[in-house]
């Protein structure tokens, strides 16, 4: 016999009908329908809340709590002027041009912040939200320009 979608059927054994519950003594399963007796299980419409574990003290609760999360935290992407280094001489570095030129993968909700790790030999005019002293040093220094607020650069 050819296997086709037509007589496909399930092996021998494999599947078994569904308990009826709740129908009579005489079925097995009558009168409390295998809920017990009493209780808010044994209640139509009872749901167990996530995480409760038969009234010990949830796992939740059993934990320290630990630390805490700033909801003024600033959310800069960050780059090492190490990495601008790959970037064509005389080119404008901005947010989406790094995410363009595939530097950075996402852009941060308050921008992105260069840093100063590593060396820079190309000139290139910088504008993003942030950048450290010593970014904007090395970017001078290699003969570029710098747009946005650098710490104690003066007012």
């Amino acid at each position: 016999m050819a296997n086709e979608l037509s007589n496909l059927k399930p092996s021998p054994g494999s599947t078994r009908s569904r308990m009826r519950v709740g129908r009579g003594e005489g079925s097995g399963k009558g009168k409390t329908a295998g809920r017990g007796t009493k209780g808010a299980q044994s209640r139509s419409g009872y749901s167990r809340r996530p995480g409760f574990e038969g009234g010990q003290m949830p796992l939740q609760r059993r934990l320290p709590k630990k630390g805490f999360t700033n909801i003024f935290a600033k959310d800069f992407e960050v780059v090492n002027v190490a990495r601008l280094a790959d970037l064509e001489a005389g080119s404008e570095v901005t947010a989406e041009s790094l995410k363009a030129a595939g530097i950075i993968s996402r852009i941060g909700k308050d921008g992105v912040k260069v840093l100063g790790r590593g060396e820079l030999g190309v000139a290139l005019h910088v504008r993003v939200s942030k950048l450290s002293r010593t970014a904007a040093e090395k970017i001078l220094a290699a003969g570029g320009s710098v747009e946005g607020p650098v710490p104690g650069a003066g007012a």
